[in-house]
């Protein structure tokens, strides 16, 4: 039960940190066509924020780099989620 939790709560907290840094670097990068944001290009930057946390996080788990828990896992999920949600807003825009 406890390591259903332990999933649980990664799952919550990639989701966060993936969703916050996405939509983070979707909402700083500069617009040259357009002002107006679009809430559907939000969510979908938050959400490949997640899935490149999540996606950091179980390569690294995988090559025995780091394990659960560790600050080497969190700075590659936020790192990872930055630097998608970086190019996705790039070429979005």
């Amino acid at each position: 039960m406890t390591a259903l939790t332990g999933v649980g709560m990664g799952l919550l907290a990639f989701l966060v940190i993936g969703g916050i840094t996405g939509a983070c670097a979707w909402g700083f990068f500069p617009s040259a066509k357009s002002r107006r944001k679009s809430f559907q290009k939000l969510i979908t930057a938050a959400f490949i924020g997640f899935l490149a946390a999540l996606g950091a996080s179980y390569l690294g788990q995988f090559t025995n780099s780091f394990q659960s828990g560790q600050m080497l896992e969190w700075l590659s999920a936020i790192l990872a989620s930055c630097l998608v949600g970086a190019v996705y807003a790039a070429l979005s825009k």
